[in-house]
């Protein structure tokens, strides 16, 4: 490579050619005169008759010059010009690349394949070999032996190469070179993901004693973090994240998301200086708490930013202690009875003695008052409370009358005889609930005014009772206390769990409280027992939920207490395994023991970062010169040879017939392309139902209106039966427009008034039953009397279409239940009002509104990258205002398609009405 300052040659001898230009500029100088056509009759050929010499007619300089630096612009072309190289490669070996391809190579997968490319360029340009090695461990194993491969086969290899949703193996990869014969005088490149740990330090002393080392990283900053699978509280679950390096403040986000992609939550988490560790609470209602299928770390796309949720903290089986049959004759003084109907509507309940319940898998256990508890059943229990589960007992007399050692996991200590209320020879009054304390998983439930207490089993005095107390009576005695034990929890009523000491078993707070007990607890994992599960779904590199590899196996059975956790890898990658119906969650996060940003390196080793190189190949561009003066070149030729006549009578008529010609040639061809693009067009859009936009000629603005609507089709093919194609884009000036249901159309700043053929189209479409959303775009309020720059933009283009009377969406119009149900429809934008066609205006098309104006831009709004990531923010809520979003566009796709049908749904008492008539 010849460099010179900025400029370098990749094939410098090219430029020898150069030396030949004299040469080419003396053949140029002489050239045959140009020849003439002269009509005359053939006698005056006999007629001043002369012999002349006939000389060469010189060549003009411009034209002269204009030839040399054509060939001068080939030369250089051929040579491989470069501005601002890449330093050239080190020694004479071969090019050795490492490339760490675990799960926190995936959030940055772009830059590595980017720089891992113009290294292979360089390689492929100094004619050198590569070694292309990989650090996360492969379902085929390393290969046996070291094979140095071409640039471009390498770089084949690389285009494919993904990042896998497991963790890197450098040891392996240092024990496998250790094995290896490896070459001599290379240069080494290691592609880090920014992770240090075992066998970091190891890889760059091998590679470094193959030449010289250069280890590309990014800062520990960026370095993606882990999402451990949550803990069930009270009230919700307690995310938990970590980060490999804790210097400074660093703030994200968490997103709890159900199985068809609808995100249920989103908190913000901050991690603090010198804390690698942080936590976030989601409070959710036990309804959409039951739906979370993930939790997932925003903007990361990693398997390790992902803690997959099973039925650990969904299935919450409760078990009914009871040395008796069910099946009582008076069922209404059991307690049981109460318990059971309050439990069945939202738990599996089971019922039967300690011992066969103890064996079976369950997330809470009720003892009401029935009896006392052995040695042995009190140790059983403890250790299964401390293990995570959840204990309710329920006072009365018999736990009344107990001694002190007869009261084992009890929140707090009891006073014997317990208390009465409201009797016959007692001044007090049956006691009423108080209001229940913000921490209390009961807070936020009312109480109905006429529950009231008339005896309970009163708790000891001490430090610490108010803050055991979950309930407590007006007089502030407790009703309900409770004590963390181990990982689980132990609850006490201090009443019966019938109607004996108190009616609140009667109520439906009652029920209510219950379930927030249930909800607090653990769950069980559901159906991994002691047989091997097949996978269902498992995790890629980039955190998505794909089809199992042919290389996964069963999950293996529970060893039972004290196994070792998980290690996912090639043959067991992170997912769900089991069934459809009961689901065993594999999450990468626990088995990442050592979790630290990329230490300091050996000496002399180079840390760089992957910053995009400054190199330029200016081949293109000196090609396309080239390309333009040799057509000047052709065209100056031809007026000098007189090939293009461009005077006379006879000249006008030669030139009208070569324009003719030249027309036909072109027309002829163009006709049958735009015939073929047609038919092309046409097809496309009839075989599958699709969406479709319209290009308005600004880039940007028609690229954000395709990302928008691919995003779109996913959420539907997702969360509904629809199936739609990839979205079009269609010009209303050409295009035909009836194919498609649906027609979105931003409003930008350069697009031009409409033709009298585009309107005549669009009114058509309008007619024949279409929906055009109009999207201004605008941040603000939407009026269709105001003067925002996007509707006057729109009054401009919308001028001679067809254009019904409007109103605001009503409260009531099927465009707010079209499938979900909504009372706003935000894009990236919100706050703004929505037309729609006046009801008493409506044409046909299945009472469907023909036209939709907002400006909330909610192609924004749906738009995804590649990585299935969000495009651009949604303002001012976030991802939930983008769901919300998304909850729009399925809801505009189904009204679109399916027309008034939810609308007949509020005519259904009428019509039994009549139809009973």
């Amino acid at each position: 490579m010849l460099t010179l300052g900025p400029l370098a040659f990749a094939a410098p001898w090219i430029l020898l050619a150069l030396a030949v230009l004299p040469v080419l500029i003396w053949l140029l100088r002489v050239v045959p005169p140009a020849p003439r056509r002269i009509a005359f009759p053939a006698i005056r050929l006999l007629y001043g008759l002369k012999p002349r010499d006939e000389t060469s007619s010189t060549t003009p300089w411009w034209l002269i010059l204009l030839r040399v630096l054509l060939a001068a612009l080939i030369v250089l072309a051929l040579a491989h010009p470069l501005m601002n190289p890449r330093a050239q490669l080190i020694g004479g070996g071969p090019l050795v690349l490492v490339i760490d391809d675990g799960w926190a190579a995936a959030r940055d997968w772009p830059q590595r394949q980017q720089a891992a490319e113009e290294l292979l360029d360089q390689a492929e340009r100094a004619g050198r070999p590569v070694l292309l090695l990989t650090t996360a461990p492969a379902a085929t194993g390393l290969p046996e032996r070291l094979s140095p491969l071409r640039a471009a086969e390498a770089r084949s290899l690389v285009q494919a190469l993904q990042p896998k949703p497991w963790a890197s193996d450098r040891r392996a990869l240092v024990d496998w070179l250790n094995g290896q014969e490896l070459p001599a005088s290379a240069e080494s490149f290691w592609l880090s993901d920014g992770l240090g740990g075992p066998g970091a330090t190891a890889l760059a002393e091998t590679l470094q004693r193959l030449g010289a080392l250069t280890v590309m990283s990014v800062p520990p900053s960026t370095v993606p973090q882990l999402a451990f699978p949550p803990e069930s509280e009270i009230d919700g679950l307690t995310a938990s994240l970590a980060r490999a390096d804790d210097t400074g403040v660093l703030d994200g986000a968490v997103r709890a998301v159900a199985a068809d992609g609808r995100i249920l939550a989103r908190e913000t988490v901050r991690f603090e200086d010198g804390e690698s560790r942080a936590e976030t609470r989601i409070i959710l209602p036990s309804e959409l708490r039951n739906e979370i299928a993930r939790l997932e770390i925003e903007d990361q796309a990693t398997a390790g930013g992902v803690a997959l949720i099973d039925e650990r903290w969904r299935r919450r089986p409760v078990g009914l202690v009871s040395q008796t049959s069910f099946s009582d004759s008076q069922p209404l003084l059991s307690e049981l009875h109460y318990l059971d109907q309050a439990l069945s509507p939202f738990s599996e309940v089971r019922r039967g003695p300690l011992e066969m319940l103890m064996a079976r898998e369950l997330a809470v256990m009720l003892l009401p008052d029935s009896g006392t508890l052995s040695v042995s059943e009190q140790v059983a229990l403890r250790g299964w409370v401390e293990a995570g589960g959840v204990l309710l007992r329920f006072a009365g007399p018999i736990l009344a009358a107990a001694e002190p050692s007869d009261t084992a996991l009890i929140p707090v200590p009891l006073r014997q005889g317990g208390r009465l209320l409201g009797g016959a020879l007692s001044w007090s009054q049956p006691a009423r609930l108080a209001a229940f304390p913000p921490e209390s998983p009961f807070a936020g439930l009312e109480i109905p005014p006429d529950v009231a207490v008339q005896r309970q089993v009163l708790a000891q005095p001490a430090l610490d009772l108010a803050d055991r107390s979950w309930a407590t009576l007006e007089d502030g005695t407790p009703l309900v206390t409770a004590a963390r034990e181990g990982d689980g929890w132990v609850v006490l009523v201090h009443t019966t769990a019938n109607p004996d000491w108190s009616n609140l078993p009667l109520s439906g707070l009652f029920v209510q409280m219950l379930q927030r007990i249930v909800a607090l607890s653990q769950g069980v994992r559901g159906g991994r027992g002691d047989q091997p599960l097949p996978p269902v779904e498992t995790l890629d590199g980039f955190g998505r939920l794909v089809t199992p590899p042919n290389s996964a196996q069963a999950l293996p059975p529970s060893t039972g207490p004290g196994e070792e956790p998980i290690r996912p890898g090639p043959t067991l990658p992170p997912g769900f395994y089991g069934t459809e119906q009961s689901r065993v969650a594999v999450n990468l996060a626990p088995a990442i023991t050592d979790f630290q940003p990329l230490g300091a390196m050996p000496s002399g080793v180079t840390l760089t970062g992957y910053q995009k190189g400054e190199e330029v190949d200016l081949r293109p561009a000196l090609f396309t010169g080239a390309l333009l003066l040799l057509l000047a070149d052709l065209i100056i030729s031809m007026l000098l040879r007189g090939l293009i006549p461009s005077a006379g009578r006879r000249a006008g008529t030669t030139a009208t017939a070569l324009l003719l010609a030249a027309g036909l040639a072109t027309a002829i061809p163009g006709a049958a392309q735009a015939q073929q693009g047609n038919d092309s067009f046409a097809m496309a859009a009839s075989l599958s139902t699709r969406l479709a936009y319209v290009r308005t000629g600004d880039r940007q603005l028609d690229s954000t209106s395709e990302a928008g609507l691919a995003g779109l089709t996913r959420m539907l093919e997702r969360r509904t039966a629809v199936e739609p194609g990839q979205p079009m884009g269609v010009d209303v000036e050409r295009d035909d427009l009836a194919f498609f249901p649906l027609l979105y159309w931003p409003i930008g700043t350069s697009q031009q008034p409409l033709s009298q053929t585009a309107i005549a189209r669009v009114n058509n479409y309008i007619k024949t039953g279409g929906t055009i959303l109009f999207d201004t775009r605008d941040q603000g309020e939407v009026g269709i009397g105001g003067a925002t720059p996007g509707i006057e933009r729109l009054r401009v283009l919308a001028r001679g279409l067809d254009i019904p009377p409007l109103e605001p969406v009503p409260p009531e119009h099927v465009l707010t239940k079209a499938f979900y149900l909504m009372d706003s429809f935000p894009g990236r934008w919100t706050g703004g009002t929505v037309w729609v066609e006046r009801a008493d205006a409506r044409r046909g098309n299945d009472e469907v509104s023909s036209i939709i104006i907002g400006g909330h831009d909610w192609a924004a709004a749906w738009a995804q990258d590649a990585s299935s990531r969000p495009m651009f923010p949604a303002v001012p809520g976030g991802e939930v205002q983008r769901e919300w979003a998304y909850r729009f566009g399925v809801n505009l796709v189904m009204y679109a398609l399916t027309g008034n049908y939810k609308a007949d749904q509020v005519h259904i008492p009428s019509i039994l009405e009549r139809l009973g008539q």
